[in-house]
């Protein structure tokens, strides 16, 4: 059963320079339960998307397409409609808990103005359930912390008050907005395991260009680049088995795997290349991908990729 499908979707920003199509012909199907990857470098447009689905853009961002939600199109809510579906239904855990935190509220309050607002608890119920949540996500001396401030907390232990935040309203589906980065290893390990084993039983999209904790977490992976999706498959086949040139210079560029970078760096999202956006850097590029920009091909078992190559 599908939980969120999203049609031809296209975030643009109006900018001094022109215009930023920051999510650029974007289809994608998140199934129940199904956990999905979202991988690609900085900048091309990874986090636009978890926020057009939640609708937390500025004004004049102009969003085109349908975000099927439930079978309900996520951009026809007008926002009092879309603030009921937000938390509860629809959950997202922001990325750098050091500026998504509020600094002068302690964090146990924080994690109870979720539950008060979309569970209905009085103040002291929230504030007991806000400890359970803590508790929950690993929090050692829970009560003791929820009495502490954001500041007071180490960067791994800021990201677990985010998760509970994230599913204080116990939602169906979860945006995880990179939720590894800027943690050490082990620290990383603990909050891979904890997210894995916090949403068993929900939908989730993992925004996150960390490949090796996607592969740990998700189900299934989707690559994307300069706006757009460029392979999708299950999170087993884009590690063994990537068809696209720009899948396999991302997982090369892994640590583990030798470390070995992409030349070039992404392109404009005002004025991309013309045909494949990813041909400049390509080592496999032809004449037609210069030329012509390539449909996502289906290749077997739910693996597509969007390259001449695989045609």
């Amino acid at each position: 059963m599908v939980m969120l499908d999203i049609i031809n979707l296209r975030t643009h920003f109006p900018s001094p320079d022109g215009l930023v199509k920051a999510v650029d012909a974007v289809d994608l199907q998140i199934e129940k339960r199904e956990r999905l990857g979202l991988i690609g470098e900085t900048g091309c447009g990874k986090t636009v998307l978890g926020m057009s689905i939640i609708r937390l853009l500025q004004p004049s961002t102009r969003v085109q397409g349908r975000i099927i939600y439930n079978g309900r199109d996520l951009l026809e809510l007008n926002e009092k409609e879309m603030r009921l579906l937000r938390g509860k239904e629809i959950a997202m855990i922001l990325q750098n808990p050091t500026t998504s935190l509020n600094p002068v509220l302690k964090v146990g309050d924080q994690i109870a103005e979720v539950l008060q607002l979309h569970m209905g608890l009085d103040k002291r119920e929230a504030k007991a359930k806000a400890v359970q949540m803590l508790a929950a996500t690993m929090i050692p001396e829970a009560s003791k912390r929820a009495d502490q401030y954001p500041h007071e907390l180490s960067g791994g232990m800021k990201e677990r008050v985010m998760i509970a935040m994230g599913l204080a309203g116990q939602p169906s589906f979860v945006i995880a907005d990179e939720p590894t980065k800027g943690l050490d290893v082990g620290t990383k390990s603990e909050i891979v395991r904890l997210i894995r084993d916090m949403t068993t039983d929900r939908s989730m999209l993992m925004i996150t260009h960390d490949l090796a904790a996607a592969g740990e977490i998700c189900d299934r992976i989707a690559v994307m680049y300069a706006g757009e999706l460029l392979e999708e498959a299950s999170a087993k086949t884009i590690l063994s088995d990537p068809q696209h040139p720009y899948t396999q210079g991302f997982i090369q560029s892994l640590p583990s795997r030798g470390l070995q970078p992409i030349p070039g760096s992404s392109p404009s999202l005002i004025d991309p290349p013309q045909g494949c956006r990813f041909h400049p850097r390509c080592p496999k590029a032809m004449e037609i991908c210069k030329k012509e920009h390539p449909p996502m091909i289906k290749l077997d078992n739910g693996h597509f990729a969007r390259c001449f190559l695989c045609a």
